[in-house]
């Protein structure tokens, strides 16, 4: 289903209050958690997706929620990222709401901001040991809004072995020492760097806030990436293209699962992140076996590992809220965490779990916790889902064509600014 620009707005404008507390019964205060967790309620989640992940959820992980709590019943929706903000503002216009969603980092100011979500107490940020940058994303207006489930990184991968052959020691310190290894390393049908197997919009915000750029000001309400450091960082795909060590129009495709321009030789470096470590073990061993691969956060003016994920959080649905309350918190344990982690190769958001055998086993999530220091997330204005579907169609006309990188952030700071003013 096609959504019109309308029907949108109408759901996360002045039609919300209605599609919140239009349907179900329960308490006075939507979100209030007060009383028995029981009554049936609706989980949406974009993740634990195939038969695989669809049996750990509703066996095991709403197997060990059943037996806590004997008078929930949870119904899944499943969906993917692709279709979730459809799902979601949908279900909204139709007055029903999921009780529980699970969405990615990012999203916590679009929908908080219009009371589709109830706060959570600040007493569940503290009732785990959970990472505190994976902690920041989950607030909106200084209050706690959703807890961390799993992470997905943005880093740089690289092959040992091409390294070696070429004398290069040690990773870049900075854009001209990586520019020059990327010329280095580019060998007849080999690329020498490949930002591009990622998607173009992660891409460019993670270089944004290598150099020392950021997406919005702190209360999110002006763009901030149209000056010098934003531009910098589009130009910078630019001069690698130029150079020939990147190459746009090679890029691995990342949904099709074939294995990635670094697995096969064709890259010598690759922005990934921690899910590479599976798609090694299942495709590739024998560069775990040998030991061909590192990793490195992409530095510039300040190393940045982009950091996004799935959040759960508790929509302001007035039915049954304590058991929605239940779920929230269940899906945000350590157990649960745990399993959903390696059934996605993503990285668990909890410190407690640094040192499970999981994450010794996978170096790229292990590599993830140890850098979580400079971890950096996207969003940060309640205007984020519509201008983050903008940023790729805006940007790759600079990449691929002859548009500059200044006159492509100009077009998407006005796009941006556009989106923030009708909030």
């Amino acid at each position: 289903m096609e959504l019109t620009r309308r029907l949108l707005l109408t759901a996360l404008g002045a039609g919300t209050a209605a599609a919140v507390t239009g349907c179900g019964t329960g308490s006075s205060s939507g979100g209030s958690a007060g009383g028995a967790a029981e009554g049936e309620i609706s989980l949406l989640t974009p993740i634990f997706e195939g038969s695989d992940g669809k049996k750990l959820l509703e066996q095991e992980i709403l197997g060990g929620f059943r037996e806590k709590h004997p008078d929930v019943k949870v119904n899944v929706d499943y969906t993917t990222y692709t279709q979730l903000n459809e799902k979601i503002t949908t279900a909204l216009a139709g007055g029903l709401l999921p009780d529980v969603l699970m969405m990615g980092v990012g999203w916590i100011p679009p929908f908080a901001a219009k009371k589709v979500l109830a706060p959570l107490p600040e007493s569940l940020a503290t009732r785990h040991d959970y990472e505190p940058r994976v902690l920041e994303p989950s607030r909106y207006d200084g209050k706690l809004y959703a807890l961390p489930t799993v992470m997905a990184t943005r880093l740089v991968a690289y092959r040992k072995d091409h390294f070696a052959a070429a004398g290069i020691k040690k990773p870049p310190r900075d854009w001209s020492e990586l520019r020059a290894m990327a010329k280095q390393l580019t060998k007849g049908d080999r690329l020498g760097f490949d930002p591009f197997s990622i998607d173009l919009r992660q891409c460019w915000e993670t270089f944004l806030y290598a150099n020392g750029g950021s997406l919005f000001s702190a209360d999110g309400k002006k763009v901030a990436f149209t000056d010098g450091r934003g531009v910098e960082a589009l130009q910078f795909f630019k001069d690698l293209s130029a150079d020939g060590s990147a190459d746009y129009a090679k890029k691995t495709d990342a949904d099709a699962g074939a294995p990635t321009n670094l697995q096969t030789g064709k890259a010598a470096m690759m922005m990934t992140g921690s899910g590479l470590w599976k798609q090694l073990q299942d495709q590739t061993p024998e560069l775990i076996e040998k030991d061909l691969i590192g990793a490195f956060v992409l530095r510039n003016r300040k190393p940045a590992m982009l950091t996004g994920g799935t959040l759960v959080t508790q929509s302001a649905r007035r039915r049954h809220p304590a058991a929605a309350r239940a779920l929230v918190e269940y899906l945000a344990a350590p157990d649960s965490i745990l399993a959903a982690a390696e059934q996605r190769a993503t990285v668990p958001g909890l410190r407690e779990l640094r040192s499970t055998p999981y994450v010794k086993k996978n170096k790229l999530v292990d590599f993830s916790l140890q850098n979580l220091g400079s971890a950096c997330a996207e969003g940060g204005t309640p205007a984020w889902m519509e201008i983050r579907e903008k940023i790729k169609p805006t940007l790759e006309p600079a990449v691929v064509g002859g548009r500059s990188a200044k006159s492509a952030l100009a077009e998407l700071g006005r796009l941006a600014e556009s989106a923030i003013a009708r909030m």
